[in-house]
C-alpha cells in the first residue's frame, strides 16, 4: 500500500528541482494564509456574495486585473529564471529540460494568461461607462468568461508542480507536442487550460461587441463613440473570427494525443505544416487582438493630456477596422521558410507590409494631437510617450521582418525575439500600464503615487531597451531562439550578460509598481470630483469609484467627446446637481453563483483529461451540463434598485439635491 501510494506521489507530483520545491512551499504558505484570513475574519460570506457571484462588470474587471498582475508576476519570474540561464556562457543554473518548460510556460502565460486578462480588465472598468450604459449586454455570461479564463489559468500553471509544465514551446509545434515526444501530461495541461480560458475569451468577444452596438447612450452614433471603444469593438471582431480556430487546433491536438488521429504525424499520413498553418491563422490575428485596445488607450490619453480633439478621428476609425480586416492575410510570414513557394511568400510579404501602414498612420495621428496641444505629462502620458518611439522600432524591424528573402535569415534567430518583445512590451504592456494608470482612479477612488510611479518609469524603460537592443544584434551574430546555453567562443556572452542586467532592472520596476499601488491605498490622492485629469468622456462625468448602477440618470451624448463639450458650455463650472425627481428605480441583474460552480465543473473536466481519468472528467462535464440545466429554469434573474437607494446614493456624491 505504501509502496503503491510513493509511487504515484513521486509521478504526480513534480520532485527533484529545488526550485520546484521553493514554489511548493510558496503555494503552501499563502495558501495557508488565506484560509486564515478568511476564517479568522469570518469573511468567506463577504467573498462569496461581493466578489464570487457578481456579475457587476467593475467587479469583473477588478479581478481580471488582479489575476493579469499575478499572471505578469509568474511570467516575469520565467523571463528572469532564463535570463539568469543565458547571462553567461555554459552556465548551469536550470537543467534542460526545465529550461524548455520554462521558455513554454513564459510565452503561454504572457499572452494568453496575462495580456488577455489585463485587456479584459479594461474591457470590462472601461467601455460601459464610455458608451453610458448600466452593465454590458450579457452579465451573466461576462461572469462565466472570468471564471472560465481563471480556471483555465489554474488548471495551467499547477502544472508547475504538478504533472510536469509543458515544453514543446508557447505554440506546441508537432511532433514536438505529440505522444512521441511529450509522453508526460504537460502537453495535456497545455491543451485543456487554454481550452477552457479560450472558451472565456470568445464569450467575451461576443458580449462586447453585442454591449458597443446595442447599449450606447441616446445620440451616441457609431461615428461619435470614444475611440478606445471602436478599439474595443475591432479587437473583439478579431476575437470572434480567430479564436474558433484556436479551439478546433488544439481539439484536432488532442485527437492525436488520445485517441492516435496522426492528423498532425508524417508517420500516420498527417502534415505537422498543417498545425503550424491552423495556429498562426489564430496566432498572428492574436497579436492585433491585445494591441488594437492599445492603440485605443493612447488615443484617449493623447486627447485628454493634450486638451485636443483626437486628430484624424475618421482615419483612425478606418485604421483599425482595415486592421481587424488584414491580420487574417499574414498569417505565413512566420514561416515563410516553410517552402511554400515564391507566389505564396510574395502574397503575404505584401499584405505584412500593407497592415504597417494604417498601423503607421495612427503614430501620426497623436503626434499631429499633441502639435500645439498644452501637454501635461502625468503617469498615463509619460507612458505614452515612451511607447511611441519603442512601438517606431517594432514596427520598422516588423517590416523588415515582412520581406521573404531577409527573413531567411532573420529566422528563428534573437532578432524575431527581440523584435517580438519590442511590439509585444512596447505597444501592449506600456499600453495597458498607460490605461490602468490613467482609469485607476475612476474605478478605485484614488491615483497612483507619482513619484513611485517615475520609479517603475524609468526603471521599466531604462531595462527594456538595454534588454532587447542587444538581442538584435545577437540575432545578426547568429544565436537562435530556444539556446539553453553556449560556448565562451562565439561571442554572445557580453551581450547576453547586459540583456539578463535589463531583465532585472524591469523586474525592480514591477516591484516598484506593486509598492506603488500598495502605497497608494492608504497615501494615495482621493479623487472627489470623478473627473481627476479633466477628461473627456463620458466615464469622468460620475463618481469615483462609480455607483454599482454607473449612471443615475442615462445620459444624451450626441457629440463626440461629449462630455468635454458639455464642460465647454458650461465654462468648466461644476455640473448643477439632477434633482431628485428625475430619479427612478434601476433595473439591474442579480448575482449569481452558478458561473462559478460551472467553470470549477470545466476545471474538474480538464483535471481528468490532463491525467486521462475518464471518471473525473465524466463527472466534470455532468457538473457542466447540471449547470447548464439549472441556468436555463433560473427565471428570477433581475430586480430593480430602489429609488430610495438610488436618490441616498446620488445624494452622498453630490450629484442630487
Amino acid at each position: 500500500m505504501y509502496a503503491s501510494i510513493k509511487s504515484f506521489a513521486s509521478s504526480f507530483f513534480v520532485t527533484g528541482d529545488p526550485l520546484i520545491y521553493g514554489a511548493d512551499v510558496s503555494i503552501g504558505l499563502t495558501t495557508i494564509a488565506i484560509l486564515f484570513v478568511l476564517f479568522y475574519f469570518k469573511k468567506w460570506g463577504w467573498l462569496w456574495r461581493e466578489w464570487l457571484t457578481t456579475v457587476d462588470h467593475k467587479k469583473i474587471g477588478m479581478m481580471y486585473l488582479i489575476a493579469s498582475l499575478l499572471m505578469l508576476f509568474r511570467g516575469g519570474v520565467d523571463a528572469l529564471l532564463m535570463r539568469a540561464q543565458l547571462a553567461m556562457p555554459n552556465v548551469h543554473f536550470l537543467q534542460a529540460e526545465h529550461y524548455n518548460e520554462v521558455f513554454t510556460t513564459h510565452g503561454t502565460i504572457m499572452i494568453l494568461f496575462m495580456a488577455m486578462p489585463m485587456m479584459f480588465s479594461l474591457f470590462n472598468m472601461v467601455v460601459p461607462l464610455q458608451i453610458g450604459a448600466r452593465d454590458v449586454a450579457y452579465p451573466y455570461l461576462n461572469a462565466v468568461s472570468f471564471w472560465l479564463f481563471l480556471f483555465g489559468a489554474m488548471l495551467f500553471n499547477i502544472s508547475f508542480v504538478i504533472g510536469g509544465s509543458p515544453d514543446a514551446g508557447w505554440l506546441s509545434y508537432p511532433p514536438l507536442s505529440e505522444m512521441s515526444h511529450s509522453p508526460g501530461v504537460g502537453q495535456n495541461f497545455y491543451i485543456w487550460g487554454i481550452q477552457i480560458s479560450g472558451i472565456g475569451s470568445l464569450a467575451t468577444g461576443i458580449n462586447f461587441i453585442v454591449t458597443i452596438l446595442k447599449m450606447r447612450a441616446p445620440g451616441m452614433k457609431l461615428m461619435k463613440m470614444p475611440m478606445f471603444s471602436w478599439s474595443v469593438l475591432s479587437s473583439s471582431i478579431i476575437i470572434i473570427f480567430a479564436f474558433p480556430i484556436l479551439t478546433v487546433t488544439l481539439a484536432l491536438l488532442f485527437i492525436d494525443r488520445f485517441l492516435g488521429g496522426h492528423l498532425f504525424t508524417m508517420d500516420g499520413g498527417g502534415n505537422p505544416m498543417m498545425y503550424v498553418n491552423l495556429i498562426w491563422m489564430w496566432g498572428h490575428p492574436e497579436v492585433y487582438i491585445v494591441v488594437l485596445p492599445a492603440f485605443g488607450i493612447f488615443s484617449e490619453i493623447v486627447a485628454t493630456f493634450s486638451r485636443k480633439r483626437i486628430f484624424g478621428y475618421k482615419s483612425m476609425v478606418f485604421a483599425l477596422m482595415s486592421i481587424s480586416i488584414l491580420s487574417f492575410f499574414t498569417w505565413v510570414h512566420h514561416f515563410f521558410t516553410m517552402g511554400a513557394g515564391a507566389d505564396v511568400n510574395v502574397f503575404f510579404a505584401i499584405a505584412t507590409m500593407a497592415i504597417g501602414i494604417p498601423t503607421g498612420a495612427k503614430v501620426f495621428n497623436w503626434l499631429f494631437t499633441m502639435f500645439r496641444g498644452r501637454i501635461r505629462l502625468d503617469q498615463p502620458m509619460m507612458w505614452t510617450l515612451a511607447f511611441i518611439p519603442c512601438f517606431v522600432v517594432g514596427g520598422a524591424t516588423g517590416v523588415m521582418l515582412a520581406v521573404a528573402p531577409a527573413d531567411y535569415q532573420y529566422h528563428n534567430s534573437y532578432f524575431l525575439i527581440a523584435h517580438f518583445h519590442q511590439v509585444l512590451i512596447g505597444g501592449v504592456v506600456f499600453g495597458y500600464l498607460a490605461g490602468i494608470y490613467y482609469w485607476w482612479p475612476k474605478l478605485f477612488g484614488f491615483k497612483l503615487n507619482e513619484r513611485l510611479g517615475k520609479w517603475a518609469f524609468w526603471l521599466w524603460n531604462i531595462g527594456f531597451y538595454v534588454c532587447f537592443m542587444p538581442q538584435y544584434a545577437l540575432g545578426f551574430m547568429g544565436m537562435t531562439r530556444r539556446v539553453y546555453t553556449y560556448g565562451w567562443d562565439l561571442g554572445w556572452g557580453p551581450l547576453n550578460l547586459v540583456s539578463t542586467i535589463g531583465a532585472f532592472l524591469m523586474g525592480i520596476g514591477f516591484v516598484f509598481q506593486v509598492w506603488q499601488i500598495l502605497y497608494s491605498v492608504k497615501y494615495g490622492e482621493r479623487d472627489t470630483t470623478g473627473d481627476p485629469w479633466n477628461g473627456r468622456t463620458l466615464e469622468w462625468s460620475i463618481p469615483s469609484p462609480p455607483p454599482m448602477y454607473n449612471f443615475a440618470v442615462v445620459p444624451y451624448a450626441g457629440e463626440r467627446d461629449s462630455f468635454w463639450e458639455e464642460k465647454e458650455r458650461r465654462n468648466f463650472e461644476p455640473a448643477p446637481p439632477v434633482p431628485i425627481e428625475q430619479l427612478e428605480a434601476i433595473h439591474m441583474p442579480k448575482n449569481s453563483g452558478v458561473p462559478f460552480i460551472f467553470s470549477a465543473c470545466w476545471f474538474v473536466a480538464g483535471f481528468g483529461f490532463v491525467f486521462d481519468w475518464l471518471w473525473m472528467a465524466i463527472l466534470g462535464m455532468v457538473g457542466v451540463g447540471v449547470t447548464l440545466l439549472v441556468r436555463s429554469f433560473q427565471y428570477d434573474t433581475d430586480y430593480y434598485v430602489p429609488v430610495e437607494e438610488v436618490i441616498e446614493t446620488e445624494v452622498a456624491a453630490g450629484r442630487a439635491i
